[in-house]
């Protein structure tokens, strides 16, 4: 049975997706923020979320500190960086309370900690929370079963100029997705330009001006090329996406979900 009130922790508070997290929490009628975390050295430490995000006082103070969080929380959302997620994932493992991660760039190390950490909670871990994305997903996939392994696969990955991960995580999933229909490993699909083969996968990465998010999947053949294209232009898609599932996520039994899960695609 879904609770009336979803108290919700956001982690990585100060960031772009923090703040899009807080404008819309505020809106939600069955959620309610408590707790604001940032990091060490940020400037709205000890600054009302209300201030932050140029709105009336909401009564949530941003602080550095996990362990200033009470334990009536029900979910943890985090867009931060891997070192600090993987606290976060502890805190929760501790409270036994479920936890939403967008954060991406993690390595095989640190993603086989999440995954232990589900057998303990339940988690929601993808690289990109937009519906639209996830669709573009299940369509590469489907498309690679049919025309995938004669073809030249092209990954286009743009994003804004301060992004960090190269290629973005949406991008490894979509190459994830795709060698997988394949029945191969990403790491054996990587194309070498030099002495291309059919079937292989190549990644091109754009960081210029302030690009949202936009990804190109390209199978070329000789002759004809499908393109599946996702763009987003506002961050809100992303937040939109985190809050429905962490709404999802309150009653599920412990295990590691994404937002094929919480949409209902997994099966189209």
């Amino acid at each position: 049975m879904k609770k009336s009130i979803i108290r919700i922790v956001i982690t990585g508070a100060a960031g772009r997706m923090g703040r899009q997290l807080i404008k819309l929490l505020k809106n939600e009628n069955n959620m309610i923020l408590i707790a604001a975390i940032a990091r060490k050295d940020s400037e709205y430490i000890k600054v009302d979320v209300g201030n932050f995000i140029k709105t009336k006082k909401l009564g949530v103070i941003i602080t550095d500190s996990l362990n200033e969080i009470i334990d009536d929380f029900d979910v943890l959302i985090d867009f931060s960086i891997p070192k600090f997620t993987l606290e976060c994932l502890s805190f929760c493992i501790k409270k036994l309370k479920p936890m939403i991660i967008g954060t991406t760039g993690f390595n095989d190390q640190e993603k086989q900690i999440i995954i232990n950490a589900s057998k303990i909670i339940p988690i929601v871990y993808s690289s990109n929370f937009s519906i639209g994305a996830n669709l573009l997903l299940k369509l590469a996939e489907k498309t690679t079963k049919i025309i995938g392994i004669n073809s030249d696969i092209e990954i286009i990955d743009l994003h804004h100029r301060n992004k960090i991960d190269s290629p973005s995580g949406t991008a490894l999933t979509i190459g994830e997705s795709i060698a997988n229909a394949l029945g191969k490993n990403l790491k054996n699909c990587i194309s070498d330009i030099k002495n291309r083969k059919k079937g292989t996968i190549n990644f091109t990465t754009i960081r210029a001006g302030d690009i949202v998010g936009e990804h190109t999947v390209i199978f070329a053949n000789i002759g004809e090329q499908i393109e599946i294209i996702h763009k987003v232009s506002n961050r809100a898609t992303f937040a939109k996406g985190a809050i429905k599932a962490s709404n999802w996520i309150i009653d599920k039994k412990i295990g590691l979900y994404n937002m094929k899960d919480v949409l209902n695609i997994n099966d189209l």
